[in-house]
């Protein structure tokens, strides 16, 4: 794949900007970026985007998403203490996308609320959150907005064969959600401000793997029985929400990077969510919908010539959160043509690259990598380089740079 600005030489052009800095080290090539968020845009159907932090973990890149398109509205967080940091930040409209269990954290986001400030909304999607929440608010009551997730994973015969799907929320059929609701209602202090549906099976999973045709075939045959079965039901669950509860649903979240165009054409959502198609990681290469530019890298030195076809790199085990297999490994990407050793693999002090460009490469070289996942990739770094045409035009902290590990 060619990068933005310059298609033609995409190793050349970053070897001139990046000549004096030293690697290891991470940057964004925003002109990139800049074109992989237009084009999630023009998938959501004029709906609004919310912007999954977890694959983003950098604050000034949040900013910088945030001001690229007035349909980037909002954040959806990954923990608590992430959230209630962020807010602090000065950022607003926050959903967290997991449930907490971190009573210190839950203590905090009842006070901000209690303050009358804006606090971010948490995560519920069973009795005990709301238990945990209750316990946090003490004596003090005060009115906490909370999502609801609901479970769109596809279950064939009614999950007696499989369920299909992120393992995230119990919340599945109607009636759960309609008493779910309810007792939202019941509780003191908590109202429901929104759902969220997230169709991981397909906003997460390529359908067009090379080399693996009838794996994508079975692929495409299973997100589009699924998603005709999540049109038929979300709507019924978002009614049962309704009628059980006294309070405005103020939205329906749903979608994610492979799913955008498809949620959005469905109707019930009334914002979406997209994150990972910023960086555009090698996981999201397999999409027939997307057509995504690589936009993060990081950078690695030759510091070893084992033989003449062999090059070893420092460091480079960045392996990505998922199944333990060769998909969550990095990927070569610069220059084009190199490939992982089968017996090693990416390894925390060295990897070695094989391939015909491994010949021409001397110690001191670079070679430049892509991650299997989006934001992981900020646990590894302090900063990013942000690159812009020719230049670098700013140096930014992850997550990690500024002292913060929220996972």
């Amino acid at each position: 794949m060619a990068d933005a600005a310059n298609p033609g030489e995409p190793r050349a052009r970053y070897e001139a900007i990046f000549g004096s800095i030293r690697a290891p080290f991470a940057f964004v090539d925003m002109d990139a970026m800049r074109s992989n968020a237009n084009a999630m845009v023009a998938q959501a159907g004029g709906l609004p985007i919310r912007i999954a932090s977890k694959s983003v973990r950098s604050v000034p890149v949040l900013r910088r998403i945030l001001e690229l398109d007035e349909s980037y509205r909002g954040i959806l967080a990954f923990t608590l203490p992430e959230a209630l940091w962020l807010a602090g930040q000065g950022f607003d409209d926050i959903v967290v996308a997991y449930p907490s269990a971190d009573s210190v954290a839950l203590g905090e986001l009842t006070a901000l609320a209690a303050e009358g400030a804006p606090a971010p909304i948490p995560m519920v999607d069973d009795a005990p959150h709301l238990d945990l929440i209750e316990a946090a608010m003490g004596a003090g009551r005060v009115e906490l907005p909370v999502c609801m997730e609901v479970d769109v994973g596809w279950w064939p015969l009614g999950g007696r064969i499989a369920r299909i799907g992120p393992k995230r929320s119990p919340v599945h059929y109607p009636d759960r959600a309609r008493s779910l609701a309810a007792e939202i209602a019941a509780r003191p202090g908590t109202r429901l401000a929104g759902l969220m549906a997230y169709e991981g099976h397909i906003a997460g999973l390529g359908d067009d793997a090379p080399g693996h045709a009838l794996r994508s075939a079975a692929i495409r045959r299973m997100q589009a029985v699924s998603e005709r079965e999540i049109r038929e039901r979300l709507p019924r669950v978002v009614a049962a929400v309704r009628e059980a509860s006294e309070d405005e649903l103020g939205f329906v979240n749903g979608g994610g990077t492979g799913s955008l165009a498809r949620t959005a054409a469905a109707g019930v959502a009334t914002e979406l969510t997209a994150g990972s198609g910023f960086y555009a990681p090698h996981l999201f290469d397999n999409y027939r919908s997307l057509d995504l530019i690589p936009a993060a890298f990081f950078v690695l030195p030759i510091v070893r010539r084992p033989s003449p076809s062999v090059v070893t790199a420092l460091g480079g085990g960045y392996l990505a959160s998922g199944t333990a297999d060769e998909a969550r490994l990095p990927q070569p990407y610069l220059p084009e043509g190199l490939r992982l050793d089968g017996q090693e693999g990416a390894g925390e002090v060295q990897t070695p690259l094989l391939g015909t460009p491994a010949r021409a490469l001397r110690v001191g070289d670079r070679v430049y990598m892509r991650h299997a996942k989006a934001g992981e990739l900020c646990e590894r770094f302090n900063s990013l380089y942000l690159v812009e045409g020719d230049r670098i035009v700013d140096e930014v902290p992850t997550y990690r740079g500024e002292g913060k590990a929220f996972l």
